[in-house]
Parts: C-alpha cells; sequence; structure tokens
C-alpha cells in the first residue's frame, strides 16, 4: 500500500501558497530586469534621434572647418589652405584628411575645409563661405586642396573669388581630379544618378547601402576589407553626406565644363598628383586634359601617389605617401625665405 503523502504544512514551500509566493518573486525580478533593459535601449534610442536630427539640423548649409594648430596660426596668421572634399565625403572624414597632412600643409598656412550642405551642392552658397572666412581671417594667401571631384569645384571656386572679389588663389592641387564626366569610370552608375536627380527622384537609404558595398567589392583590389567595411558603414552613419547632395555632386560632375574657366584663374598656379592604378577616375585622361586646358598654370603634373591603397585620392588612408610629395611640391613653388631653413615646431 502506498504511503500517504503528509500535507505541506500552509504557506510553506511546497505548497500552493508558497509557490505562488515564489512565481511572484520571480515575476518581480523578471519585470524589473527586463524595465531596466527596455528603459536603457530607449534611451539609447532617444539619444541617436536626437544626435541624428542635430546633426541633419547642422549641416542644412556650407560651413568653412577649420582644424586648430597652433604653429600655422602663430607663423601664418594670413594664409590657409582650404580643402574642397571629394565625393561622398562626409565633413569628419574631411577633417580626417586635413589632420593625416597637417605637419606638411602648416608649413604654409592654416587648415580648413568646406563641409557641403546636405541640402545639396551651390557653388554661390560656397563662395559666400570661403570669402567670409577669408575676411574674418584676414587672408592674403590661400591655397586650394581639391579631393578628387573636389579639384572640379576649387578650381570653379577659384575663378568666381577672382571674377567677384578680385581675390586670386596662390595655388590648387589637384588630387586624382576628373577633368570631365568622361574621366569617371563608373558611367553606367554615375549617368544613372544624374537622370534620377534631375527627374526629381532621391535615391532611398536601403538601396544606396547595397550600391555602397558593392561599389567597394568591386573595386577590391585597391581596398582591404577593413577598408570595404569601414568606408560602407560610414556611408550610413547619421554623419555621412545625404544622398540629396550624393546625387548634386553627381549632377556637378556631370554637367563640369572645365574650359569655362581657362584663363580665369589669373596666375594660379596648378599641379596634378594621381595614381595609374586608380581604378575610379581615368588617370591619364585626366592628367593630360587639365594639363592642356591650364597649361598657363600647371607646374607639375608627374608626380604619383603610386603606392597608395585605395588607389583613389586617399590622403587620409596613406599620408606617409602624399607627405612626401605636398612638401616637395610646397618646396619648389613656395620656398621658404632662406636663412632660417624649414620652421619647425616643438
Amino acid at each position: 500500500m502506498p504511503c500517504a503523502q503528509e500535507p505541506h504544512p500552509e504557506g510553506g514551500p511546497g505548497s500552493a501558497e508558497g509557490r505562488l509566493l515564489r512565481h511572484a518573486a520571480e515575476l518581480k525580478r523578471f519585470s524589473r530586469r527586463n524595465f531596466l533593459v527596455g528603459a536603457g535601449a530607449a534611451s539609447l534610442l532617444a539619444t541617436d534621434m536626437f544626435f541624428t536630427r542635430h546633426v541633419q539640423a547642422e549641416r542644412r548649409t556650407n560651413r568653412i572647418l577649420t582644424v586648430g594648430d597652433d604653429f600655422a596660426e602663430s607663423y601664418y596668421p594670413h594664409s590657409s589652405w582650404i580643402l574642397f572634399p571629394g565625393y561622398k565625403t562626409s565633413w569628419e572624414e574631411a577633417q580626417w584628411i586635413l589632420n593625416s597632412l597637417r605637419g606638411t600643409l602648416r608649413q604654409r598656412g592654416q587648415l580648413a575645409a568646406v563641409g557641403y550642405s546636405n541640402e545639396g551642392l551651390d557653388i554661390d552658397q560656397i563662395v559666400i563661405e570661403v570669402i567670409e572666412y577669408v575676411r574674418e581671417k584676414q587672408l592674403t594667401s590661400l591655397y586650394f586642396y581639391g579631393h578628387s571631384f573636389g579639384g572640379m569645384v576649387a578650381t570653379q571656386v577659384a575663378a568666381r573669388l577672382l571674377e567677384l572679389h578680385g581675390v586670386e588663389v596662390e595655388f590648387i592641387l589637384l588630387d586624382s581630379s576628373p577633368y570631365s564626366k568622361f574621366d569617371v569610370l563608373d558611367q553606367s552608375w554615375f549617368e544613372g544618378v544624374v537622370v534620377l536627380y534631375e527627374g526629381g527622384f532621391r535615391v532611398p537609404t536601403v538601396l544606396r547601402g547595397g550600391y555602397e558595398l558593392g561599389e567597394r567589392i568591386a573595386h577590391k583590389d585597391e581596398r582591404t576589407w577593413r577598408q570595404v567595411v569601414d568606408q560602407s558603414l560610414e556611408q550610413l552613419s547619421p554623419i555621412a553626406p545625404s544622398s540629396v547632395l550624393i546625387q548634386s555632386e553627381s549632377a556637378y560632375i556631370y554637367h563640369f565644363d572645365a574650359t569655362r574657366f581657362a584663363g580665369k584663374i589669373g596666375a594660379t598656379r596648378m599641379a596634378f598628383i594621381g595614381n595609374p592604378r586608380d581604378g575610379t577616375v581615368n588617370y591619364r585622361t585626366a592628367r593630360e586634359a587639365w594639363a592642356q586646358t591650364f597649361a598657363a598654370n600647371m607646374v607639375s603634373n608627374d608626380r604619383r601617389t603610386d603606392d597608395a591603397l585605395p588607389a583613389h585620392a586617399s590622403p587620409q588612408w596613406n599620408p606617409f605617401v602624399y607627405r612626401p610629395i605636398i612638401e616637395e611640391l610646397q618646396d619648389e613653388i613656395f620656398p621658404l625665405p632662406s636663412g632660417g631653413g624649414k620652421l619647425t615646431a616643438f
């Protein structure tokens, strides 16, 4: 005969009341944990949304982005480099480029870059920002760094500054800059973006993300896998240039006519640097066309960034390739006064 089980003491662990109390305690712990996790996630989401809105609001206008350097500000209070960033280059990456080349660029001037508006590329507004920067700093010497398509923008801005304000740019460095749309190797996507933009269609982020990754994998020979991932993710972050800006940059390249500015930049000296392995811009045709159209201004077009990876306009990734080239150009075109040698910051 099976032994009869003794009844659980009232309120004991095995009783109905005990089980109920145990479940209530577990539910309380579970709810507290989930509440804290949920609250934390909501806080992070709210912070991210606030940051995104702040960034988007801040970048509705063009801005001159400066990189402070005590040495340059002390020795060259009236001289400045201005970087014109390339296609799809964010404000942060523009400053990264300046910081990568800081030790060389500051030997002739202060450091600044143009931050393009997310509302779209507008040359007139860029000219206004540049001339206001020139007047605020009382600059007398300007050196332009045209990063990729930024060389096109730099050339047009130099012509407009001279025409409208009588300000002559000392030097324009063209870093792998296309001379025209025909130097862009990926014509199929390039033309498609322009047609969509001029038809009023804006590329959604999800489509852009797939293209960004695909484009870099297609040019994998120019990049490491880390660069492929980093550059793709950067274009999808809140700080990335907007699709509107990117499409307007495409349209600008598509319609750019360098001959309009030939003979209109005064005595500005120009130099072209690039890489024959460039998979984005045709190095040979771009180099030859710039040299031919601006023959009166071109002082150098034979310096090459052969060891750079990626091969196209990548000073931020390859500063040790770019610095010696820029330093040679500066010493050759703008030699420092003799007697004291090069200025060095300690």
